[in-house]
Protein backbone atom coordinates (compact mmCIF):
# COMPACT_ATOMS: atom_id res chain seq x y z
CA UNK A 1 0.00 0.00 0.00
CA UNK A 2 1.66 3.45 1.18
CA UNK A 3 1.08 6.85 -0.49
CA UNK A 4 3.81 9.01 -2.27
CA UNK A 5 3.67 12.12 -3.18
CA UNK A 6 6.19 15.07 -4.86
CA UNK A 7 6.53 18.73 -6.18
CA UNK A 8 8.85 20.95 -7.49
CA UNK A 9 8.55 24.74 -7.37
CA UNK A 10 10.33 27.39 -6.48
CA UNK A 11 7.60 29.60 -5.34
CA UNK A 12 5.43 27.85 -3.67
CA UNK A 13 5.36 26.28 -0.19
CA UNK A 14 6.36 22.74 -1.39
CA UNK A 15 6.30 21.17 2.33
CA UNK A 16 2.96 22.14 2.78
CA UNK A 17 1.54 21.36 -0.73
CA UNK A 18 3.15 18.19 0.30
CA UNK A 19 1.38 17.78 3.42
CA UNK A 20 -2.07 18.34 1.68
CA UNK A 21 -1.01 15.65 -0.76
CA UNK A 22 -0.38 13.15 2.20
CA UNK A 23 -3.65 14.46 3.54
CA UNK A 24 -5.64 13.14 0.40
CA UNK A 25 -2.84 9.68 0.57
CA UNK A 26 -3.80 9.07 4.21
CA UNK A 27 -5.96 5.69 3.20
CA UNK A 28 -2.73 4.22 2.06
CA UNK A 29 -0.82 4.03 5.27
CA UNK A 30 -1.50 5.06 8.90
CA UNK A 31 1.83 4.03 10.56
CA UNK A 32 3.69 6.59 9.83
CA UNK A 33 4.14 10.14 7.45
CA UNK A 34 7.16 12.02 6.45
CA UNK A 35 8.46 14.59 4.03
CA UNK A 36 11.93 15.91 3.08
CA UNK A 37 12.77 18.66 1.64
CA UNK A 38 14.86 20.02 -1.13
CA UNK A 39 16.81 23.80 -0.39
CA UNK A 40 19.71 24.25 -3.20
CA UNK A 41 20.47 20.48 -3.07
CA UNK A 42 20.63 20.63 0.87
CA UNK A 43 17.76 17.28 2.49
CA UNK A 44 16.04 18.49 5.60
CA UNK A 45 13.91 15.19 6.29
CA UNK A 46 10.98 15.05 9.00
CA UNK A 47 9.03 11.72 9.83
CA UNK A 48 7.57 9.97 12.69
CA UNK A 49 5.29 7.62 13.36
CA UNK A 50 1.33 8.31 13.41
CA UNK A 51 -0.59 9.63 10.99
CA UNK A 52 0.28 13.18 8.56
CA UNK A 53 -1.86 15.41 11.27
CA UNK A 54 0.14 13.94 14.14
CA UNK A 55 3.44 14.29 12.67
CA UNK A 56 2.99 17.63 11.24
CA UNK A 57 1.97 20.98 13.21
CA UNK A 58 2.20 24.82 11.66
CA UNK A 59 5.74 24.97 13.65
CA UNK A 60 7.32 22.00 11.75
CA UNK A 61 5.88 22.54 8.70
CA UNK A 62 7.56 25.56 8.83
CA UNK A 63 11.09 24.63 9.71
CA UNK A 64 10.89 22.96 6.00
CA UNK A 65 11.98 25.36 2.78
CA UNK A 66 12.92 24.37 -0.04
CA UNK A 67 12.09 24.10 -3.98
CA UNK A 68 11.15 20.34 -4.11
CA UNK A 69 9.19 18.24 -2.09
CA UNK A 70 8.47 14.12 -1.37
CA UNK A 71 6.32 12.59 1.05
CA UNK A 72 5.02 9.52 2.38
CA UNK A 73 2.45 7.72 4.15
CA UNK A 74 3.80 4.17 5.05
CA UNK A 75 1.59 0.90 5.74
CA UNK A 76 4.44 -1.53 6.15
CA UNK A 77 4.49 -4.57 3.87
CA UNK A 78 8.54 -5.45 4.74
CA UNK A 79 10.11 -4.28 8.01
CA UNK A 80 8.53 -3.22 11.15
CA UNK A 81 6.38 -0.38 12.02
CA UNK A 82 9.49 1.60 13.57
CA UNK A 83 10.62 5.34 13.08
CA UNK A 84 14.04 3.76 11.39
CA UNK A 85 11.62 2.17 8.63
CA UNK A 86 9.73 5.54 8.07
CA UNK A 87 10.02 7.20 4.91
CA UNK A 88 11.07 9.28 2.83
CA UNK A 89 14.30 7.26 3.96
CA UNK A 90 17.19 8.94 3.48
CA UNK A 91 20.89 7.36 1.92
CA UNK A 92 24.10 8.70 2.01
CA UNK A 93 26.01 7.11 -0.74
CA UNK A 94 29.19 7.71 -2.46
CA UNK A 95 27.62 9.55 -5.76
CA UNK A 96 24.95 11.32 -3.86
CA UNK A 97 22.76 11.52 -1.25
CA UNK A 98 18.86 10.37 -2.03
CA UNK A 99 15.81 10.57 -0.09
CA UNK A 100 13.34 8.17 -1.34
CA UNK A 101 9.94 7.05 -0.80
CA UNK A 102 8.20 3.78 -2.09
CA UNK A 103 5.19 2.17 -2.51
CA UNK A 104 4.89 -1.51 -3.47
CA UNK A 105 7.54 -4.55 -2.34
CA UNK A 106 10.48 -5.89 -3.95
CA UNK A 107 10.51 -9.52 -4.42
CA UNK A 108 14.48 -9.55 -5.00
CA UNK A 109 15.41 -7.46 -1.83
CA UNK A 110 17.37 -10.36 -0.09
CA UNK A 111 19.50 -10.93 -2.90
CA UNK A 112 20.43 -6.87 -3.14
CA UNK A 113 20.84 -6.67 0.09
CA UNK A 114 23.67 -9.40 -0.16
CA UNK A 115 25.24 -7.50 -2.93
CA UNK A 116 25.32 -3.82 -1.46
CA UNK A 117 26.99 -5.41 1.60
CA UNK A 118 29.35 -7.06 -0.90
CA UNK A 119 30.38 -3.75 -1.68
CA UNK A 120 30.83 -2.30 1.03
CA UNK A 121 27.79 -0.42 1.32
CA UNK A 122 25.64 -0.16 4.84
CA UNK A 123 21.93 -0.30 5.19
CA UNK A 124 20.49 1.16 8.37
CA UNK A 125 16.93 -0.20 8.39
CA UNK A 126 14.97 -3.42 7.37
CA UNK A 127 12.79 -2.18 4.85
CA UNK A 128 12.77 -3.02 1.22
CA UNK A 129 13.16 0.91 0.36
CA UNK A 130 16.48 1.59 1.43
CA UNK A 131 17.77 -0.78 -1.28
CA UNK A 132 16.36 1.36 -3.98
CA UNK A 133 17.89 4.94 -2.74
CA UNK A 134 21.41 2.70 -1.70
CA UNK A 135 21.36 1.36 -5.63
CA UNK A 136 21.15 5.25 -6.88
CA UNK A 137 22.99 7.12 -4.23
CA UNK A 138 25.94 5.33 -5.01
CA UNK A 139 26.42 4.63 -8.69
CA UNK A 140 28.82 6.99 -10.22
CA UNK A 141 26.59 7.78 -13.69
CA UNK A 142 24.43 10.74 -14.12
CA UNK A 143 21.46 10.46 -12.05
CA UNK A 144 19.09 9.38 -14.54
CA UNK A 145 21.55 6.95 -15.89
CA UNK A 146 22.04 5.86 -11.96
CA UNK A 147 18.29 5.61 -11.65
CA UNK A 148 17.66 3.36 -14.84
CA UNK A 149 20.44 0.96 -13.66
CA UNK A 150 18.93 0.48 -10.52
CA UNK A 151 15.49 0.00 -11.95
CA UNK A 152 16.82 -2.52 -14.34
CA UNK A 153 18.02 -3.99 -11.13
CA UNK A 154 14.69 -4.26 -9.36
CA UNK A 155 11.87 -7.00 -9.21
CA UNK A 156 8.39 -7.05 -7.82
CA UNK A 157 6.54 -3.71 -7.17
CA UNK A 158 7.61 0.17 -7.17
CA UNK A 159 6.19 3.35 -7.41
CA UNK A 160 8.58 5.72 -6.40
CA UNK A 161 9.03 9.56 -5.79
CA UNK A 162 12.36 10.86 -4.66
CA UNK A 163 14.89 13.53 -4.37
CA UNK A 164 18.41 14.28 -5.39
CA UNK A 165 20.84 16.51 -6.77
CA UNK A 166 17.74 19.25 -6.27
CA UNK A 167 15.55 17.29 -8.99
CA UNK A 168 12.54 15.89 -8.43
CA UNK A 169 12.60 11.42 -9.33
CA UNK A 170 9.39 9.83 -10.26
CA UNK A 171 9.19 6.29 -11.48
CA UNK A 172 7.67 2.88 -11.50
CA UNK A 173 7.90 -0.68 -12.14
CA UNK A 174 7.96 -1.83 -15.68
CA UNK A 175 4.31 -4.67 -14.92
CA UNK A 176 2.98 -1.30 -13.18
CA UNK A 177 1.46 -2.65 -9.64
CA UNK A 178 0.81 0.86 -8.10
CA UNK A 179 -0.39 3.38 -9.65
CA UNK A 180 1.44 6.86 -10.04
CA UNK A 181 0.21 10.02 -11.85
CA UNK A 182 1.20 13.30 -13.14
CA UNK A 183 0.27 16.10 -12.68
CA UNK A 184 0.73 20.30 -12.86
CA UNK A 185 -0.29 22.99 -10.84
CA UNK A 186 0.30 25.98 -13.14
CA UNK A 187 3.86 24.95 -14.68
CA UNK A 188 4.99 23.39 -11.63
CA UNK A 189 5.28 19.64 -11.85
CA UNK A 190 3.44 17.40 -9.25
CA UNK A 191 4.24 13.51 -8.87
CA UNK A 192 1.05 11.19 -6.67
CA UNK A 193 0.02 7.87 -5.96
CA UNK A 194 -3.78 8.65 -6.94
CA UNK A 195 -5.62 11.44 -8.83
CA UNK A 196 -7.76 12.46 -5.55
CA UNK A 197 -3.97 14.23 -4.02
CA UNK A 198 -3.78 16.13 -7.15
CA UNK A 199 -7.34 17.26 -6.89
CA UNK A 200 -6.87 18.36 -3.29
CA UNK A 201 -3.71 20.60 -4.08
CA UNK A 202 -5.61 22.23 -7.33
CA UNK A 203 -3.55 20.05 -9.89
CA UNK A 204 -4.71 19.27 -12.87
CA UNK A 205 -3.87 15.47 -14.06
CA UNK A 206 -1.29 15.07 -16.81
CA UNK A 207 -1.20 11.32 -17.10
CA UNK A 208 -0.06 8.20 -15.21
CA UNK A 209 3.16 7.94 -15.07
CA UNK A 210 3.84 4.84 -17.67
CA UNK A 211 5.19 1.13 -16.79
CA UNK A 212 9.00 1.68 -16.75
CA UNK A 213 9.11 5.13 -17.14
CA UNK A 214 11.03 7.71 -15.18
CA UNK A 215 10.34 11.37 -14.63
CA UNK A 216 12.71 13.78 -13.57
CA UNK A 217 11.93 17.30 -13.20
CA UNK A 218 14.22 20.38 -12.67
CA UNK A 219 15.15 23.82 -13.95
CA UNK A 220 14.41 22.89 -17.52
CA UNK A 221 11.78 21.31 -16.57
CA UNK A 222 9.66 17.58 -17.29
CA UNK A 223 12.22 14.72 -18.55
CA UNK A 224 10.25 11.33 -19.61
CA UNK A 225 12.03 8.12 -20.56
CA UNK A 226 11.12 4.56 -21.07
CA UNK A 227 14.03 3.39 -18.87
CA UNK A 228 13.18 -0.08 -19.07
CA UNK A 229 11.25 -2.08 -21.48
CA UNK A 230 7.83 -2.74 -20.23
CA UNK A 231 6.14 -6.21 -21.27
CA UNK A 232 3.27 -6.51 -23.14
CA UNK A 233 1.24 -7.55 -20.34
CA UNK A 234 0.68 -5.36 -17.14
CA UNK A 235 -0.12 -6.16 -13.85
CA UNK A 236 -2.11 -3.15 -12.23
CA UNK A 237 -3.42 -4.39 -8.78
CA UNK A 238 -6.80 -5.14 -9.18
CA UNK A 239 -7.48 -5.18 -5.30
CA UNK A 240 -7.04 -0.63 -5.57
CA UNK A 241 -9.78 -1.23 -8.04
CA UNK A 242 -12.57 -3.10 -5.11
CA UNK A 243 -10.73 -1.88 -1.86
CA UNK A 244 -7.48 0.04 -2.07
CA UNK A 245 -7.88 3.34 -3.84
CA UNK A 246 -10.27 6.14 -2.70
CA UNK A 247 -13.56 5.98 -4.77
CA UNK A 248 -12.99 9.79 -6.18
CA UNK A 249 -9.66 8.28 -7.40
CA UNK A 250 -9.03 7.34 -11.06
CA UNK A 251 -7.20 4.60 -11.90
CA UNK A 252 -6.05 3.99 -15.87
CA UNK A 253 -8.43 6.22 -16.78
CA UNK A 254 -11.73 4.99 -14.80
CA UNK A 255 -13.26 6.32 -11.58
CA UNK A 256 -12.97 4.01 -8.69
CA UNK A 257 -16.63 5.36 -6.97
CA UNK A 258 -18.18 3.93 -10.75
CA UNK A 259 -16.08 0.82 -10.87
CA UNK A 260 -17.23 -0.45 -7.38
CA UNK A 261 -21.31 0.80 -8.34
CA UNK A 262 -21.29 -1.33 -11.39
CA UNK A 263 -19.51 -4.34 -8.73
CA UNK A 264 -22.56 -4.30 -6.31
CA UNK A 265 -24.95 -4.43 -10.14
CA UNK A 266 -23.26 -7.19 -11.23
CA UNK A 267 -23.27 -8.50 -7.63
CA UNK A 268 -27.05 -7.77 -7.34
CA UNK A 269 -27.15 -10.06 -11.16
CA UNK A 270 -25.39 -12.72 -10.08
CA UNK A 271 -26.72 -13.26 -6.17
CA UNK A 272 -30.09 -11.82 -6.21
CA UNK A 273 -31.67 -12.47 -2.71
CA UNK A 274 -35.24 -11.25 -0.94
CA UNK A 275 -34.98 -8.70 1.48
CA UNK A 276 -35.98 -5.81 2.97
CA UNK A 277 -32.45 -3.23 3.23
CA UNK A 278 -29.44 -2.93 1.76
CA UNK A 279 -26.92 -1.71 3.84
CA UNK A 280 -23.29 -1.53 3.52
CA UNK A 281 -20.81 -2.14 5.44
CA UNK A 282 -18.84 1.51 5.98
CA UNK A 283 -16.83 2.61 4.60
CA UNK A 284 -15.50 1.04 1.68
CA UNK A 285 -18.88 -1.68 1.08
CA UNK A 286 -21.03 1.88 0.47
CA UNK A 287 -20.56 1.72 -3.11
CA UNK A 288 -21.51 -1.47 -4.07
CA UNK A 289 -24.14 -0.81 -1.24
CA UNK A 290 -25.59 1.69 -3.76
CA UNK A 291 -25.21 -0.46 -6.56
CA UNK A 292 -26.66 -3.67 -5.26
CA UNK A 293 -29.46 -1.62 -4.02
CA UNK A 294 -30.09 0.40 -7.38
CA UNK A 295 -29.95 -3.19 -9.22
CA UNK A 296 -32.94 -5.17 -7.26
CA UNK A 297 -34.96 -1.86 -5.96
CA UNK A 298 -34.19 -3.23 -2.25
CA UNK A 299 -34.37 0.30 -0.28
CA UNK A 300 -30.76 0.96 0.68
CA UNK A 301 -29.81 2.07 4.64
CA UNK A 302 -26.60 2.73 6.45
CA UNK A 303 -27.63 0.40 9.29
CA UNK A 304 -24.19 0.39 10.51
CA UNK A 305 -23.10 3.93 11.92
CA UNK A 306 -19.22 3.90 12.03
CA UNK A 307 -16.73 5.48 14.21
CA UNK A 308 -14.65 6.99 12.03
CA UNK A 309 -12.02 8.20 14.66
CA UNK A 310 -11.00 4.39 15.30
CA UNK A 311 -7.84 3.12 13.19
CA UNK A 312 -4.75 1.70 13.00
CA UNK A 313 -3.19 3.82 15.47
CA UNK A 314 -5.93 3.62 17.75
CA UNK A 315 -4.71 2.69 21.51
CA UNK A 316 -5.37 -0.30 22.89
CA UNK A 317 -8.37 -0.46 25.06
CA UNK A 318 -8.24 -1.78 28.50
CA UNK A 319 -9.73 -5.78 28.33
CA UNK A 320 -13.46 -4.97 28.96
CA UNK A 321 -13.46 -2.66 26.25
CA UNK A 322 -11.09 -4.94 24.17
CA UNK A 323 -13.77 -7.71 24.21
CA UNK A 324 -16.25 -5.23 23.01
CA UNK A 325 -14.50 -5.93 19.71
CA UNK A 326 -16.03 -4.34 16.30
CA UNK A 327 -18.57 -2.27 18.61
CA UNK A 328 -15.54 0.06 19.02
CA UNK A 329 -15.88 0.74 15.17
CA UNK A 330 -19.69 -0.38 14.33
CA UNK A 331 -23.01 0.28 15.60
CA UNK A 332 -26.01 -0.98 14.18
CA UNK A 333 -29.64 1.47 13.91
CA UNK A 334 -33.03 0.15 15.05
CA UNK A 335 -34.06 0.22 11.87
CA UNK A 336 -32.71 -3.29 11.28
CA UNK A 337 -34.87 -5.17 13.87
CA UNK A 338 -36.88 -8.13 11.87
CA UNK A 339 -35.67 -7.06 8.93
CA UNK A 340 -33.74 -9.13 6.34
CA UNK A 341 -30.61 -7.54 5.79
CA UNK A 342 -28.69 -8.07 2.47
CA UNK A 343 -24.87 -6.43 4.10
CA UNK A 344 -22.57 -5.54 1.42
CA UNK A 345 -18.57 -5.24 1.91
CA UNK A 346 -15.73 -5.33 -0.68
CA UNK A 347 -13.65 -8.11 0.40
CA UNK A 348 -13.26 -11.14 3.46
CA UNK A 349 -9.77 -11.84 4.30
CA UNK A 350 -9.31 -13.44 7.43
CA UNK A 351 -13.34 -13.11 8.71
CA UNK A 352 -13.03 -11.77 12.38
CA UNK A 353 -14.55 -8.23 11.34
CA UNK A 354 -17.20 -10.08 9.25
CA UNK A 355 -18.34 -12.60 11.62
CA UNK A 356 -18.81 -10.05 14.79
CA UNK A 357 -20.90 -7.65 12.23
CA UNK A 358 -22.86 -11.02 11.63
CA UNK A 359 -23.69 -11.62 15.01
CA UNK A 360 -24.31 -7.82 16.25
CA UNK A 361 -26.86 -7.83 13.39
CA UNK A 362 -28.62 -10.49 15.31
CA UNK A 363 -27.79 -9.35 18.33
CA UNK A 364 -29.44 -5.77 16.94
CA UNK A 365 -32.68 -7.75 15.67
CA UNK A 366 -32.28 -8.51 12.11
CA UNK A 367 -34.25 -11.41 10.96
CA UNK A 368 -31.71 -12.46 8.15
CA UNK A 369 -28.13 -11.73 7.11
CA UNK A 370 -27.28 -11.92 3.57
CA UNK A 371 -23.90 -11.26 3.31
CA UNK A 372 -22.55 -10.38 -0.63
CA UNK A 373 -19.13 -9.47 -1.02
CA UNK A 374 -18.67 -7.19 -4.45
CA UNK A 375 -15.43 -9.60 -5.05
CA UNK A 376 -14.09 -12.99 -5.50
CA UNK A 377 -12.35 -14.97 -2.44
CA UNK A 378 -9.12 -13.56 -1.55
CA UNK A 379 -6.92 -17.07 -1.50
CA UNK A 380 -3.26 -16.24 -1.69
CA UNK A 381 -0.70 -14.06 -0.55
CA UNK A 382 0.14 -11.05 -1.94
CA UNK A 383 4.19 -9.89 -2.72
CA UNK A 384 3.73 -6.78 -4.37
CA UNK A 385 2.88 -4.69 -1.29
CA UNK A 386 -0.45 -5.45 0.10
CA UNK A 387 -0.38 -6.88 3.61
CA UNK A 388 -2.39 -10.02 3.49
CA UNK A 389 -1.89 -12.47 6.20
CA UNK A 390 0.00 -15.83 5.52
CA UNK A 391 -2.68 -18.41 3.33
CA UNK A 392 -3.84 -20.37 6.05
CA UNK A 393 -5.17 -17.75 7.77
CA UNK A 394 -7.59 -16.34 4.89
CA UNK A 395 -10.94 -17.80 5.57
CA UNK A 396 -11.78 -18.23 2.38
CA UNK A 397 -8.41 -20.13 0.90
CA UNK A 398 -9.45 -23.86 1.61
CA UNK A 399 -12.83 -23.67 2.15
CA UNK A 400 -16.07 -23.60 -0.06
CA UNK A 401 -18.20 -20.66 -0.07
CA UNK A 402 -20.55 -22.92 1.95
CA UNK A 403 -18.02 -23.48 4.62
CA UNK A 404 -17.45 -19.65 4.81
CA UNK A 405 -20.69 -18.71 5.42
CA UNK A 406 -20.98 -21.75 8.16
CA UNK A 407 -18.03 -19.91 9.72
CA UNK A 408 -19.37 -16.16 9.44
CA UNK A 409 -22.97 -17.37 10.99
CA UNK A 410 -24.70 -15.83 7.48
CA UNK A 411 -28.03 -16.65 6.36
CA UNK A 412 -26.68 -16.91 3.09
CA UNK A 413 -22.85 -15.77 1.36
CA UNK A 414 -22.30 -14.64 -2.40
CA UNK A 415 -18.93 -13.43 -3.77
CA UNK A 416 -18.62 -11.36 -7.06
CA UNK A 417 -17.59 -13.92 -9.56
CA UNK A 418 -13.66 -12.76 -11.01
CA UNK A 419 -15.68 -12.05 -14.47
CA UNK A 420 -17.64 -9.86 -12.94
CA UNK A 421 -14.83 -7.79 -11.17
CA UNK A 422 -13.16 -7.84 -14.39
CA UNK A 423 -16.12 -6.42 -16.54
CA UNK A 424 -16.97 -3.96 -13.87
CA UNK A 425 -13.16 -2.27 -13.90
CA UNK A 426 -13.92 -1.79 -18.03
CA UNK A 427 -10.23 -3.29 -18.23
CA UNK A 428 -8.44 -5.82 -20.01
CA UNK A 429 -7.64 -9.05 -18.12
CA UNK A 430 -4.23 -8.71 -19.57
CA UNK A 431 -3.76 -5.26 -17.85
CA UNK A 432 -4.10 -6.62 -14.16
CA UNK A 433 -2.25 -9.01 -11.53
CA UNK A 434 -5.06 -10.92 -9.78
CA UNK A 435 -2.86 -13.27 -8.05
CA UNK A 436 -4.68 -12.60 -4.50
CA UNK A 437 -7.71 -14.34 -6.39
CA UNK A 438 -6.57 -16.54 -8.33
CA UNK A 439 -2.94 -17.77 -7.06
CA UNK A 440 -1.90 -17.03 -10.56
CA UNK A 441 1.34 -14.48 -10.21
CA UNK A 442 3.07 -12.60 -13.06
CA UNK A 443 5.83 -12.57 -11.43
CA UNK A 444 8.43 -15.95 -9.40
CA UNK A 445 7.82 -15.40 -5.97
CA UNK A 446 10.32 -14.78 -3.24
CA UNK A 447 11.70 -17.91 -1.65
CA UNK A 448 11.00 -16.17 2.13
CA UNK A 449 8.01 -13.03 1.88
CA UNK A 450 7.42 -12.73 5.53
CA UNK A 451 7.20 -9.00 6.46
CA UNK A 452 9.78 -9.24 8.97
CA UNK A 453 11.97 -11.19 7.13
CA UNK A 454 14.67 -8.85 8.06
CA UNK A 455 14.62 -8.48 11.70
CA UNK A 456 16.66 -11.14 11.94
CA UNK A 457 19.85 -9.64 10.85
CA UNK A 458 19.75 -5.94 11.34
CA UNK A 459 22.17 -4.17 9.29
Amino acid sequence: MCGVFGIRSPGRDVARVTYFGLFALQHRGQESAGIAVSDAGRLTVLRDLGLVAQVFNEEKLGGLHGQVAIGHARYSTTGSSHWTNSQPLVHHGRARTVALGHNGNLINAAELRDELAGDGVKLKTTSDTEVIAALIANDPAPLAEAVSHAMARLEGAFSVTALAEGKLIGFRDPLGFRPLVLGHLDDDWVLASETCALDLVGAELEREIGRGELVIVDDEGCHAEQAVAQPEAGAHCIFEFFYLARPDSRLAGVEVHGARVRMGERLAEEAPVEADLVLPIPDSGTPAAIGFSRATGIPFSEGLIKNRYVGRTFIQPDQGLREQGVKLKFNPLAEVKGKRIVAVDDTIVRGNTTRQIVQMLFEAGAAEVHLRISAPPIVSQCYYGIDFAQEDELIAARRTVEEVRDQLGATSLAFLSLEGLQTSTRRPESTFCRACLTRDYPTAVPREATKLRFEKTPA
